[in-house]
């Protein structure tokens, strides 16, 4: 195809002009006229990406395929814009952030003070993206753990672009919502101020009543019906800007974050022990020691990491009770928070059906990931056999992810930790320019087509890395393209670009040809 690539062609690489390309071979190569040698593989690649791309122009676009095309990644979720729902105990905050996020996420009961750390979750209404801030009661003159909560709502208040205010309209104003409106005049914060638990049109009198707060009309809601709730959201999306002004603060956020996982005593502290050299947190036998995520920077390789140890993955957090159920909560919000999953198993025992959840849960929140096999000072030759035929039985489809056998009480081979982790962290970064990807596609596509399905044969027009942490590819279709296919288009992207110790996420969007007029 690079004998295509000529001075006349008009699909030459951006910056150069057709005066400036000098032949200095008859197989198509050419030089630009600084002397600058022009890759004629490279030039290959950009004739076809912008071939498929003027094929493209014939079909339906929308305007995010547009700006997809144009190179612009989708609004990333550090630059949206952040809502924080504010009120005392027990006014339905929880049940109000579901209410908006459309299922049940935050944990409801009838408790009070059921939530104390902020929590963070991605909502939209109306095609818009925001942060919902879910916090803990805020309340006055508290002490101890109390108090603490209702620091987290004020640092919740200072970070965030708008607060919503959740006032209980039953009971009416207090004192505590006197306070608290207080807090929010000096944040100087938009401030939308929700009377919820107004189940019915005879409780607007109670929500009227609001309007003595000084903070603008009170938006009736009721959060265990949903009534109102589409006006309230309307009214936020007037105060939020299109994306955020507040500077986010993360700890050590120039710095890779580490989420340790695995079910109850696979060796988790153990590890980040071993690897900070000194005890960094509390080992004991006793399954379940850690319930707190715990972060620590660690040197692994000369390079540091923020570890996050967390509470070992018990069962399906639905079928948890008590402090494990918030154990697995937070270890699910420590996971989502970081950049690569270590999932530890112990070599000792048989694969359980806990451990290919703990891994499919890394995998399913986009994490980079490193599989460990622990204690394998512990493993004889028959046991490492049974291992290798389990893992290669139950973790067919994750052959992508490295597997590191070490062992954490004594420190043997750990040290082969750091290639693996630093590995899957570049591939979880990797983008492969357009030109190459639609290069590769278009001469796989030609050699192996999509089956023919009921007499039509969907094809692939264009494909596009929409973004990385983890890779996903958009790929353009003239028509549904099944599961089959898809998984085979992975494989040849991982066994092409690499891709080791990292999902790919691979979205099909069918677009029809524009009506001829």
């Amino acid at each position: 195809m690079s004998e295509n690539i000529t001075p006349d062609s008009e699909f030459y690489p951006e910056g150069f002009s057709p005066e400036n390309f000098l032949p200095v071979e008859d197989n198509g190569t050419f030089v630009a006229g600084t002397n600058d040698f022009f890759d004629e593989s490279q030039g290959a690649d950009i004739y076809t990406e912008r071939m498929l791309r003027t094929g493209l122009d014939e079909y339906e676009l929308t305007d995010e395929d547009l700006a997809m095309l144009e190179g612009e990644e989708l609004l990333e979720e550090s630059h949206l814009p952040v809502l924080a729902v504010i009120g005392r105990p027990n006014v339905g905050k929880s049940s109000l952030v579901n209410r908006i996020l459309g299922k049940r996420l935050a944990v409801v009961q009838d408790t009070p003070g059921v939530t104390r750390d902020r929590v963070s979750y991605q909502a939209s209404w109306a095609e818009r993206k925001f942060i919902l801030v879910d916090t803990g009661g805020w309340e006055t003159s508290v002490k101890g753990l109390d108090q603490q909560v209702a620091d987290q709502a004020e640092r919740a208040i200072a970070d965030a672009d708008a607060v919503l205010f959740v006032v209980d309209a039953m009971v009416g104003m207090t004192n505590t919502d006197e306070a608290l409106v207080r807090v929010l005049r000096k944040s100087k914060k938009p401030v939308i101020l929700a009377a919820n638990k107004v189940d019915s049109p005879l409780q607007e009198g109670d929500a009227a009543a609001l309007w003595s707060l000084g903070l603008g009309e009170p938006h009736s809601v009721s959060a265990l019906h949903g009534r109102g709730s589409g006006d309230l959201l309307d009214a936020i999306l007037e105060v939020l800007p299109e994306t955020t002004t507040v500077k986010r603060h993360h700890k050590d956020s120039s710095l890779s974050r580490v989420a340790l996982i695995g079910r109850p005593n696979v060796g988790k502290s153990s590890l980040l022990n071993q690897l900070a050299g000194e005890e960094r947190v509390v080992v004991n036998p006793e399954a379940g020691t850690t319930r707190d995520p715990v972060d620590e920077i660690i040197s692994v390789g000369g390079k540091d990491y923020v570890f996050v140890d967390t509470a070992g993955i018990r069962r399906r957090v639905h079928q948890t009770r008590g402090a494990d159920f918030y154990a697995s909560l937070r270890t699910q919000r420590a996971l989502d928070n970081s950049d690569l999953a270590l999932a530890l198993i112990d070599a000792s025992e048989p694969l359980t059906e806990q451990d290919i959840r703990v891994i499919q849960q890394a995998i399913d929140s986009g994490r980079a990931l490193v599989i460990i096999c622990n204690k394998w000072d512990e493993v004889d030759d028959e046991r490492r056999f049974e291992l290798g035929r389990e893992m290669d039985r139950e973790l067919v489809q994750i052959r992508w992810a490295p597997t590191v056998n070490l062992s954490a009480k004594t420190g043997w081979h750990t040290n082969r930790l750091a290639k693996a982790m630093e590995n899957s962290l570049y591939s979880w970064r990797r983008r492969i320019p357009t030109g190459k990807l639609n290069s590769f596609l278009h001469d796989l596509t030609l050699a192996h087509p999509h089956p023919v399905r009921s007499g039509k044969q969907p094809r692939i027009l264009f494909a596009t890395q929409a973004s990385t942490c983890p890779p996903r590819f958009v790929f353009f279709a003239t028509g549904f393209i099944e599961a089959g296919y898809r998984r085979f288009l992975e494989n040849k992207l991982r066994e092409t670009f690499g891709f080791e110790g990292t999902p790919i996420q691979i979205s099909v969007r069918v677009r029809e040809r524009r009506q001829r007029r």
